[in-house]
């Protein structure tokens, strides 16, 4: 992580607890499965990178700056570009609304950040996250943080060493998020 977008370090955060959300537990709520089922959103996979870790360092209401700074996007670019960097994308009307990236490693998806310019597309972009991993073989989502906001679909906190354990049983296995 980094402070802000102009600092030019970059900093290894090994928390207590870590946020997760179990696959096996995710939660849709209600009015989100009436949204889902009205395919309000074209939902695309690693279409537009550039354009989903631009949405994610946009200030919003109550952020004015992002941790997201340059050496991150150069290292998350080099990630997509071999592979291993994931963007999940909602579309409405050919323009970008909201999306999310992370990293995948074995059998886990590391969510990195997510944004929305529409209501609820972050939320779909989520939900299909979740549908994709559990049928691709993923074991882990890790959320890094428990924010209230995930909390609605599930997300628990974990401590360390139960974490580092489900960690290991992840990346010992395969599982790939596209085709390619």
């Amino acid at each position: 992580m980094a402070e802000s977008a102009e600092d030019p370090e970059v900093f290894w955060v090994r928390p207590e607890t870590r946020g997760i959300i179990p696959l096996d537990d995710f939660h849709i709520p209600r009015s989100l499965s009436k949204v889902i089922r009205q395919n309000r959103f074209e939902i695309r996979v690693d279409s537009d990178f550039e354009g989903v870790i631009d949405g994610c360092a946009e200030a919003r209401e109550g952020r004015d700056s992002t941790w997201i700074n340059a050496p991150i996007r150069e290292a998350y670019t080099n990630l997509f570009m071999r592979g291993y960097c994931h963007t999940v994308e909602a579309w409405e009307n050919d323009r970008l609304v909201g999306g999310l990236y992370g990293v995948t490693l074995g059998r886990a998806f590391f969510g990195e950040s997510m944004f929305s310019r529409t209501t609820d597309a972050s939320k779909v972009c989520l939900a299909f996250l979740v549908e994709r991993l559990r049928a691709r073989g993923f074991v882990l989502l890790d959320t890094q943080f428990t924010t209230e906001h995930l909390k609605r679909f599930g997300a628990i906190d974990v401590p360390r060493a139960k974490y580092e354990a489900m960690l290991e049983r992840a990346v010992q296995g395969e599982a790939k998020f596209t085709d390619s």
